[in-house]
């Protein structure tokens, strides 16, 4: 028997006919009503709409009069044991079914967008390509990131008035580093221009450094560095 630690979902309904939702309110009001979940409205057996709600029942019976009122023939709903995590389950059906009928993708909360740290890992490993196959020299490489680093901006530069410690603890062990006037980071004897490029050369792979640092606000009272940009 498998274990449901972590259950999501509770109940489904997949796959009804419109139909039965006009004639059948009565019997269907019975397993949603007052039920929290995610319900997705589809035409001709293709997503359509994709949405959330803290009364199922309602929103469906909306549904059938609407904008969307004519443009959809079937719908499921799943029932969830809580709204914990609803947001952000609807944010990811949003943005890979990418439904006709939505006119938002939404946006995850507190997610941190690994695009532009994949596109620098990326750009570094293609300079050390360069290199190998003597295209640029080592020297000329080492030249470019240094104007690369220049020319970046210290993320943690509006929040820091004097300089202060953070850690970071990582497999039992706590790491050290100091975030300097100019907001830059000194961890390990290296400069870094963010809290998730400092968290990402620890753990040796990619982090939300504002989740995984913390500071000393008080003596013996350490914050998460999230704490910081919501004090702003």
């Amino acid at each position: 028997m498998r274990a449901n630690k972590g259950q999501l979902v509770s109940q489904h309904l997949e796959n009804i006919s419109r139909t039965a939702l006009e004639k059948y309110q009565n019997i269907l009001k019975e397993y949603v009503k007052g039920r929290h979940g995610v319900y997705a409205l589809y035409r001709k057996g293709h997503l359509y709409y994709v949405g959330l709600a803290s009364n199922l029942r309602n929103r469906l019976k909306t549904h059938l009069k609407d904008r969307h009122a004519q443009t959809w023939d079937g719908f499921s709903v799943y029932l969830t044991i809580n709204d914990s995590h609803l947001h952000e389950l609807e944010t990811l059906i949003l943005k890979i079914a990418s439904p006709k009928g939505n006119k938002q993708s939404g946006n995850f909360i507190n997610a941190q967008n690994l695009r532009p740290i994949f596109k620098r890992a990326v750009t570094k490993a293609q300079q050390k390509e360069l290199v190998g196959l003597g295209l640029i020299k080592t020297n000329e490489l080492e030249t470019r990131q240094v104007i690369e680093q220049k020319g970046r901006k210290a993320v943690l530069a509006p929040y820091v008035k004097k300089r202060f410690e953070i850690r970071l603890r990582y497999k039992g062990k706590t790491y050290k580093a100091t975030v300097r006037k100019d907001g830059t980071i000194l961890c390990g004897g290296k400069v870094y221009y963010s809290p998730s490029m400092a968290a990402a050369a620890i753990k040796q792979r990619a982090s939300n450094g504002w989740t995984n640092w913390k500071y000393e606000r008080a003596p013996g009272d350490w914050l998460l560095l999230d704490n910081l940009r919501t004090k702003k």
